[in-house]
């Protein structure tokens, strides 16, 4: 099968043939229609993600049709439109059975600790409990750039933060995920205020839903402007890029007894960030939540959603390219410049 084959961190990828993956007892083999381009892949490709093991192949936000069943998959047949949660859990041990697999011990990540769906066919194993159907009318390009973005966001604003309509929701990084979370929040009736540096995300940000836009270098203090922006603070706040920064600015953002949701991945120096916990956690009561990944069984809400209108995942993809654009696609997020979602829709191209 054709592939985007990763033989050295920060280099081109390889757009080249690789065997065809192994279909699990218990799993299927899912011909790719399109892969949605993340900041996590970009971790992956600098080698800062200690999961991945050269040589390998990334992505992680398909969508497709299977190609073949194992004989230990029951509920699903050849020819099913299907998705997956990057995350994919054992779905017996107890924290899967309780719901939250996405802290399962034995889980395994698409495009990280097994290789991923930048190729024209990716295993998922324990298909059961890991694949999602995805609707008839949902375009495959749309379910990719819905990914684990959407659905990382939709936890965080709805399961993590239980964000109520009404209340100030602050999105600190208007990338991929910091878009989604606009959109979540304005669809359940929050107010949402999108906080970047970047003037063209934060004008799709405010088509998105967002009632106001901050941009970060035009003030002095990041958490002054938006406790004075929402009369108080946030009673929510996201920090969807993952540096000591925007990690700081979500705290000082929030109100008292507001909640902080970390939604970036923090790496290298950003994983240890100093933490105010006197003067922020401790007297102004805040609570701090950690989210990754969303389980298979949510997918029906976000769907439901996106049914009656409230919700529209295709708006957020921007850029369609083919596998040969993946590597133009990777290095450009060495910077923060441009604004919304790139998605693989020809893995031959």
């Amino acid at each position: 099968m054709r592939a985007a084959l990763l033989s050295r961190y920060n280099t081109p990828t390889d757009i080249t043939d690789v065997p065809d993956p192994a279909c699990p007892r218990d799993g299927a083999i899912v011909a790719v229609h399109a892969c949605g381009v993340c900041r996590s892949d970009h971790h992956a490709w600098k080698g800062a993600d200690p999961d991945v093991d050269l040589p390998h192949v990334m992505g992680h936000e398909f969508a497709g049709e299977i190609l073949e069943t194992g004989a230990e998959c029951h509920a699903f047949a050849v020819g099913d439109r299907v998705t997956a949660p990057f995350i994919l859990g054992c779905g017996t041990c107890p924290d899967c059975r309780g719901g939250e697999p996405t802290i399962c011990d034995h889980q395994q990540v698409i495009g990280f600790s097994q290789w991923g769906a930048f190729a024209e066919r990716v295993a998922i194993p324990r298909a059961d409990f890991n694949l999602v159907r995805l609707p008839d009318a949902m375009d495959y390009a749309a379910a990719a750039g819905m990914g684990c973005r959407v659905t990382t966001s939709f936890r965080a604003v709805v399961d993590r933060a239980k964000t109520q309509p009404g209340e100030w929701l602050v999105v600190h990084g208007c990338g991929g995920v910091g878009l989604s979370a606009i959109m979540i929040g304005t669809a359940i009736g929050a107010q949402v205020l999108a906080v970047d540096v970047n003037d063209e995300a934060l004008t799709l940000a405010r088509s998105l839903g967002a009632n106001a836009t901050l941009n970060a270098s035009d003030v002095p203090d990041v958490g002054t402007a938006v406790r004075d922006m929402t009369q108080g603070g946030a009673h929510v706040s996201l920090d969807a890029l993952g540096i000591t920064a925007t990690f700081h600015n979500s705290l000082k953002s929030l109100r008292k007894m507001g909640r902080h949701v970390q939604i970036g991945m923090p790496l290298g120096p950003h994983a240890t960030p100093d933490l105010p916990l006197l003067d922020l956690v401790y007297s102004r009561q805040i609570t701090l939540h950690g989210t990754r990944g969303i389980g298979a069984d949510r997918f029906a809400v976000l769907f439901d959603m996106i049914a009656a209108g409230r919700l529209d995942p295709a708006r957020l993809v921007t850029h369609r390219i083919g596998l040969s654009g993946l590597n133009t696609a990777l290095a450009a997020m060495d910077g923060y410049t441009g604004a919304g979602v790139t998605v693989v829709d020809d893995m031959t191209g």
